[in-house]
């Protein structure tokens, strides 16, 4: 039953996470990372999460539209509790370890007096280019840990 909650959790704040402009429109889906040895190499692959338990790796994919438009725009999003932020695929985003109050990059940021780990990401955005804006849709993704 908690791996179930902790799933229905995750797809609901991933859903209601993110933050875009009108005309731009987001779908969002949470696969787990399985890894697998196949002789002496390991297979790397992404099923649906249907189930989530402590220690899964998870990818969680943005998927953006916006057809007719060509400005730039941004798109954030709330890292779930339930999951420790690892690392983002293909662009890197600016962060927030602070609720989504100020962003930067991770190497820069500071907790306490300690250097901030993904760990303490809690919210993650992207810069869409006007040129980007004008191929009319795009994806994110990151992955993290279920906590």
């Amino acid at each position: 039953m908690r791996t179930l909650m902790l799933f229905m959790s995750i797809a609901s704040l991933a859903a209601g996470a993110v933050a875009a402009q009108a005309g731009i429109e987001i779908e969002r889906s949470v696969y787990i990372e399985r890894a697998e040895r196949d002789g002496n190499r390991i297979v790397r692959a992404l099923e649906p999460a249907y189930e989530l338990r402590r220690g899964d790796s998870v990818v969680l994919m943005l998927n953006w539209s916006a057809a007719g438009r060509s400005d730039s725009f941004t798109v954030s999003s709330r890292v779930p509790r339930d999951l420790a932020y690892q690392r983002s695929g293909g662009h890197e985003p600016e962060v927030s370890i602070d609720g989504g109050k100020s962003w930067g990059h991770l190497t820069k940021l500071r907790t306490g007096s300690r250097k901030a780990s993904p760990e303490d990401v809690t919210h993650l955005r992207w810069q869409v280019s006007n040129a980007q804006a004008a191929l009319g849709r795009g994806v994110f993704s990151y992955s993290a840990i279920v906590r």
